[in-house]
């Protein structure tokens, strides 16, 4: 680490010490040329994950859009927003651990519906009928049967 003051390039680490999360580590440092001392800040730098849409365009992957789509779906139903944060942190943690850098969003949907699923049915269907574009009354009967029989 470099010194801001005099520029030179051998420091020690006095201090350390991470955020509530465990996602930042603030450090301060102490320069061996001049004893200046400063605070750096060390951080995980987010993969860029693509999103692939059923146009075939791409997008970068927006954990706000993924949770907005949940509160949509959930809008009136007894799911906290912690829990919805909840579902968009497994859903990241998933795509993450893949280790792909481009995933389709379809793959997402699937995902965000298989959570809904185990957590509300109306909201489950709530998104279904976005997701898979339901175009009259018998696709939802044919989604609330499939239901039925899940369960």
């Amino acid at each position: 680490m470099i010194c801001p003051k005099c520029q030179k390039g051998e420091t020690q680490v006095i201090d350390s010490r991470d955020d509530e999360e465990g996602r930042v580590i603030r450090r301060r440092r102490e320069c061996l040329s001049c004893s200046n001392r400063f605070t750096t800040f060390e951080k995980i730098e987010p993969v860029e994950i693509i999103i692939i849409k059923r146009d075939g365009s791409r997008e970068n992957f927006s954990r706000e859009k993924v949770l907005s789509g949940i509160k949509k779906a959930c809008r009136k139903r007894p799911i906290t927003e912690i829990e919805m944060e909840k579902m968009v942190d497994k859903i990241e943690a998933e795509i993450l651990s893949r280790g792909k850098k481009e995933i389709k969003s379809e793959a997402i949907g699937k995902k965000v519906l298989k959570l809904l699923q185990r957590k509300d049915e109306v909201a489950y269907l709530r998104f279904l009928s976005v997701y898979s574009t339901f175009e009259n009354l018998s696709d939802f009967k044919k989604a609330l049967r499939i239901l039925n029989r899940s369960q």
